[in-house]
């Protein structure tokens, strides 16, 4: 079976059946069977049998038409390069990069993103990698081997070597395989080859004036806007006014619609234009926009995004506020939504603004964001508000953050950022110092957005809106952190440490004592060897089993406690279900101090690390003992040959019991990050019984979005208590899918814990 005799397709929408399968999934159908079912009689609705190609097996599924579109071969190859359904299916939309993709051959010239930097190569391989091969499915995952030229030789991961066999010959560390949506063209298909005839029509009806271009001129590669497109004595030029100044007329063979990124050394590119207003803010549906038509600015709602029969670049439909435009919401006698007559206008999303009769722009366009109304200019919880403003105690829960439209806004892949911020501030002050520390002027205003615009928000009327987020991220990408923070999802560790590092400067909340040296974090990762017993843990147990197998202590009593669960994201997770832990008991964890037998409570002076892997203590706590109790444990001859560690003990306690009166070092748990099918949401404790806990969800309701951004909800969840209270073989007998309202994603779901100090609360 080949390619050519199969019809490829990727799913577009939810499926209701099979749930597993997800839009983005590439599937396939031989082209006989697929003609067979088309020639059905009487068929409504028609299904066809096709097989998922990212699936291991090659079983078959009945799947509307209806929910999928088309691929040729080729693409279906490109889109299998990425890892993720959800990727798939936002390349297949926005057609640009794979079409570019589909002409790149060996020899193209390109750049390739490698963490947000761009390198320079060529291209000397294109196929599948070498661990892809498989003859389940007639297409395999089509890759691009580069080889990396200039300075950026020696920046690459083999010699163009993959899975040990040599895919093409360059220099050591010289290549780097990657997927279409990594690379792009230095120099387009466009500018190689003079266009005549029918191409070069189509060429010229793709520009227009007002399009940003790249444009060849004595060998070198600049950039420009079309001012005009003309025919002259069968010769089609194209007027330019160039980024350095002035105008040029250029050929159109040696025109490309677009800005294709810097080439190699030998080149030289102009430098870009100031970036306009719709790069830097967010538009979706529900946004206010104007346009600039022939008779001047027109403005107008979004109530439609997405892609034209025809027409490659992603389009909007408008409602236009005067009678300015040309049908009711339809084109192409096809409706994409509804609106008086003339109302409705279709125009490229580029091509539109943000309404600046509601935004305020600076004179130097560094700041883009929405005026405040006077209702929230005349709020005691003002954005002007620089004071703190303490967390949501129990008693105003449920007046201040239940219910929807509460808590944090989410839109655009934000929902790790809005799910961070909510367990954090919501309803502690542990880390409210971070919000008034002094720092550079440079990341002040980050500082000030965070406080003003959405930690006192946030307090006062239990509410965010999703511009203020977008503003953080606007923030944070614009100082270079990372260049897709307005756009890409990111993991909450990632944020945090870029905000309480890189921004903040914060003193680390963490410092570990391991061999005698200090190490300091913001985060710590629960790593467990393959030998442990347990089975239901509790995150106490992960804790210790962690900072054991790590040979870890404390060195002193953290202020909060970040703990990332033994999961990687939403592939992996080592445990079906954890068992929360209210309170960690760090007492034992802490390199100094004394400690307390764990058998009787006198003053331990021994540590037995093998007492670990004994089943009689490997659900206990850390293995300390005194003198007396660690000589009967290991009077046993399982244990008699175990390593006993002296303990330091301090000063004043030598030479006397201390039965049960040390002081316990414990952090209590505020809140809970989970993360299912690439959404957080946050689980937070917000009062002294187990019951007292909120579920937060910044997109709620997808659906139902208002002014562009999703709808959140917070709710109350007294349901976790109920469980909280059940022994383990309760728990363990209880089936994930039969748990009563939100539970389930607290004991399965969870990925981080967040535990603090009640002594270094601000408000306690």
């Amino acid at each position: 079976m080949t390619s050519t005799d199969c019809k490829f397709f990727i799913i577009t929408k939810r499926l209701e059946n099979p749930q597993h399968i997800k839009p983005g999934c590439i599937c396939y159908i031989k082209e006989f069977r697929f003609q067979s079912e088309l020639s059905k009689p009487n068929t409504e609705v028609i299904k066809l049998l096709v097989t998922p190609v990212t699936s291991r097996s090659s079983v078959d599924y009945r799947i509307d038409l209806s929910c999928m579109e088309e691929l040729s071969g080729e693409e279906a190859e490109l889109l299998l390069g990425l890892s993720e359904d959800q990727d798939r299916l936002r390349f297949f939309r926005d057609k640009g990069a794979l079409h570019t993709a589909v002409g790149l051959t060996v020899g193209s010239a390109v750049t390739v993103d490698q963490g947000g930097k761009k390198l320079c190569g060529v291209i000397r391989y294109v196929g599948p990698k070498a661990e892809t091969a498989s003859f389940l499915h007639p297409i395999k995952a089509k890759f691009f081997g580069v080889e990396l030229k200039g300075a950026d030789r020696g920046k690459g991961n083999t010699d163009g070597t993959n899975n040990y066999e040599k895919l093409f010959i360059c220099e050591k560390k010289c290549d780097i395989l990657v997927p279409f949506s990594k690379i792009s063209p230095v120099v387009p298909s466009s500018l190689s080859p003079p266009m005549s005839g029918p191409s070069s029509q189509a060429q010229t009806d793709k520009l227009s004036p007002g399009d940003r271009v790249t444009y060849f001129s004595n060998e070198k590669c600049r950039h420009g806007m079309v001012v005009d497109v003309q025919d002259e004595g069968g010769v089609q030029t194209v007027q330019i006014s160039t980024d350095t100044g002035g105008t040029v007329r250029v050929p159109l063979h040696d025109v490309a619609r677009g800005e294709v990124p810097s080439g190699p050394e030998s080149m030289e590119v102009d430098p870009p234009p100031q970036k306009g207003l719709a790069d830097d803010l967010y538009l979706g549906v529900n946004s206010m926009v104007e346009v600039t038509l022939g008779a001047g600015n027109s403005y107008g709602i979004i109530r439609w995004i997405g892609n034209l029969p025809d027409r490659e670049e992603t389009m909007v439909g408008l409602e236009l506020e005067e009678e300015v435009g040309v049908s009711d919401g339809t084109f192409k006698h096809k409706r994409f939504f509804r609106c008086p007559q003339r109302r409705a206008l279709f125009v490229k999303l580029s091509s539109c603004r943000p309404d600046s009769r509601f935004y305020n722009i600076s004179t130097n366009h560094s700041e883009r964001m929405p005026e405040l109304h006077d209702a929230d200019e005349d709020s005691p919880c003002s954005t002007e508000t620089l004071e703190a403003v303490p967390p949501i105690s129990t008693e105003q829960v449920s007046q201040r953050l239940i219910g929807q439209m509460k808590g944090i806004q989410g839109h655009c892949n934000s929902c790790y950022m809005d799910a961070t911020l909510f367990g954090l501030f919501s309803c502690s002050s542990v880390l409210d110092s971070m919000l008034f520390k002094s720092t550079t002027p440079r990341d002040a205003p980050i500082q000030r957005t965070l406080l003003r615009d959405i930690v006192n928000p946030l307090r006062c009327r239990g509410f965010v809106q999703g511009w203020h987020i977008m503003k953080l991220r606007q923030q944070l990408q614009k100082q270079g952190y990372s260049h897709s923070f307005t756009t890409d999802e990111k993991d909450p560790e990632e944020f945090l440490t870029v905000i309480m590092h890189h921004i903040l400067a914060l003193d680390p909340l963490l410092k570990l004592s391991a061999a005698g040296k200090v190490q300091e974090s913001y985060c710590y990762q629960i790593f467990l060897d393959q030998n442990h017993s347990l089975v239901l843990p509790t995150v106490q147990q992960l804790l210790e089993h962690s900072f054991h197998n790590a040979g870890l202590k404390l060195a002193e009593v953290p202020s909060c406690l970040i703990l990332q669960m033994p999961r990687f994201g939403k592939k992996f997770k080592m445990f079906d279900k954890i068992i929360p832990s209210l309170e960690l008991d760090i007492t034992d964890l802490l390199s100094e101090g004394p400690q307390q037998c764990m058998l009787c409570g006198n003053l331990a002076t021994e540590e037995c690390t093998d007492c670990f892997k004994d089943p009689v203590f490997s659900s206990t706590g850390f293995k300390v003992f005194c003198r007396t109790c660690s000589a009967q444990v290991h009077s046993h001859p399982r244990r008699r040959a175990h390593q006993l560690v002296p303990l330091d003990i301090p000063k004043g306690y030598v030479g006397r019991g201390v039965p049960h009166t040390l002081t316990r070092d414990r952090l209590e748990l505020f809140a809970v990050l989970c993360i299912e099918t690439s959404h957080y949401v946050t689980f937070v404790k917000h009062g002294p019984n187990s019951h007292d806990w909120i579920f937060f969800d910044s997109m709620a309701d997808r659906q139902g979005e208002r002014d562009g951004f999703n709808i959140p909800e917070v709710r109350a969840c007294p349901e976790v208590g109920s469980y909280l209270e059940m022994s383990p073989a309760e728990l363990v007998s209880q089936a994930p899918r039969d748990m009563k309202g939100v539970a389930k994603r607290l004991f399965c779901d969870a990925y981080m814990y967040l535990y603090q100090s009640t002594s270094m609360s601000l408000y306690r």
